[in-house]
């Protein structure tokens, strides 16, 4: 067992889903042409002066009171300075002392118990630019500015978590804390949710922090885990070897499964941080944030106790269904028009999350509005149709944007109920076999098994299975 223990934390970037960047007018969109959303005050070109975008501050906020975190009633932009191709002030906008959000918390189930990870901060900003940087031995670098000025947030924990599998879940429920609140949509595929680790080792038990080593460059939440382990092995070796940890800046390669150098560690000097003089002070007042307070909607952990709660449902289903806000939001209008959950709860989770992830599609552009889903249902009640048919209706339904009435006369595929017509088509197959109708006389009851398939059989599957077997059990 390993005399050392993992001490972790980390630095999450969230770009925000406000309309316009966060100092200027320029759109904030993504896959636009390169350097179109561009203005004089996100180009930083001379005279011009930044203005605060009010959706940044709310968001900000609405982001700090999820994560249990201190509003400040004042806080303040700084200046972070450094010298890159992508940043064409020469500084970015961000906050230093005197951030909005401070002293939060997220609360994780691992490992049998419950660790609370400490929220050190969440302050605003802004983000850069992006280089994009050529192939093989051409050598050279564009520079794309649309992503400079975009509204951040960046999401600083403690160094609380202890295995790369708590990082892993800490991402995963911060991703969905923010898409419930839907200032982010978390895409990290796009950069719109960027994870930068810090790890350092200590002897297991000890309360000392050793020099630690920040990875940058991760684009998943499993390379979060795969780099963490990878960083966790190459320390332990320096450290069994009698050797030293550098504080360093390290990137992680996917390719070969390891990190390698990028520089070493600034400090907070290395970025002489000052006051932005172009920005005031924010001060806010208790009524402000007791409103956006009001406004915030029920998040993740609420909603699935209350799904349980209230709708009986098992935990596993609850946390299935509430795993995104708008899954959740289907969810509820389906059991509006159909009162029992616990089956509306099985045909989003079997059949509408399987036909959404093999189309790749999200909840929000389903053809499938929840009261047509009720309506395949109520069907069923009825005995219009069969639970095989009604798989078949609501792939119909989901491919064409259908009601459920409407696919099912369309396609002829109404239920069989009638016992005459039924009694004809069962008179027909005992006679056609003779042999199996013995055996299930003889006590072998899966004969009656297939006995009822060859009727499914000649009516295309629309023969009412309870009235088939109760008519079967008469005649035999």
């Amino acid at each position: 067992m390993s005399a050392y223990e993992a001490v972790i934390g980390l630095e999450v970037h969230v770009e925000l889903l406000t309309r316009t960047k966060a100092f200027c007018s320029c759109p904030n969109e993504f896959g636009s042409e390169p350097n179109t959303n561009v203005c004089p005050v996100c180009l930083a070109l001379p005279g011009v002066l930044p203005v605060l975008n009010r959706s940044l501050l709310k968001y900000a906020v609405e982001a700090g009171l999820a994560l249990n975190c201190e509003i400040a009633s004042f806080c303040k932009f700084d200046r972070k300075n450094y010298f890159y191709p992508d940043l064409p002030k020469a500084y970015q906008i961000s906050q230093y002392d005197l951030p909005l959000c401070r002293n939060g918390y997220l609360d994780l189930e691992a490992g049998g118990g419950v660790r609370r990870v400490g929220i050190t901060r969440v302050h605003m900003e802004e983000d850069a630019g992006k280089l994009l940087h050529s192939e093989g031995d051409a050598g050279y670098s564009l520079v794309d500015l649309n992503r400079a000025g975009v509204p951040l947030l960046e999401i600083v924990t403690e160094p609380d978590l202890r295995t790369p599998r708590e990082a892993h879940l800490f991402l995963e429920k911060l991703k969905q804390i923010l898409r419930y609140l839907d200032v982010s949509d978390c895409k990290m595929e796009e950069g719109s949710l960027r994870c930068d680790t810090n790890i350092s080792l200590r002897t297991a038990g000890s309360g000392v922090l050793n020099t630690k080593v920040e990875i940058k460059n991760i684009s998943s939440f499993r390379a979060v885990e795969r780099a963490l382990d990878s960083e966790i092995a190459r320390q332990r070796r320096l450290y069994e070897a009698g050797g030293r940890v550098e504080q360093e800046t390290r990137a992680w390669n996917e390719e070969t499964g390891g990190t390698l150098v990028m520089r070493t560690k600034e400090t907070a000097s290395d970025y002489r941080y000052f006051p932005d003089p172009d920005l005031p002070p924010i001060v806010l007042d208790e009524q402000m944030v007791d409103r956006i307070r009001e406004g915030l909607p029920e998040l993740p952990e609420a909603r699935r106790r209350r799904f349980i709660e209230e709708f009986g449902l098992p935990a596993y289903d609850a946390e299935i269904l509430t795993a995104s806000r708008d899954l959740a939001d289907y969810f509820e209008e389906c059991i509006k028009c159909y009162h029992d959950p616990k089956r509306v709860g099985n045909w989003v989770m079997v059949e509408l999350l399987r036909l959404l992830n093999a189309n790749n599609i999200d909840i929000r552009e389903s053809k499938v509005p929840p009261s047509h889903l009720a309506e395949l249902l109520i069907l069923m009640d009825k005995g219009a149709i069969s639970g095989k048919i009604a798989k078949t209706v609501f792939e119909e339904m989901f491919a064409r944007g259908k009601g459920a009435a409407e696919v099912v006369e369309e396609k002829g595929l109404l239920q069989i109920s009638d016992e005459e017509a039924l009694a004809a088509i069962i008179d027909g197959v005992i006679a056609a076999h003779p042999q199996v109708v013995e055996d299930y006389r003889s006590g072998t009851k899966k004969a009656l098994g297939f006995l009822v398939g060859q009727v499914m059989k000649q009516t295309q599957g629309k023969a009412n299975p309870k009235i088939v077997n109760k008519l079967f059990s008469a005649k035999l």
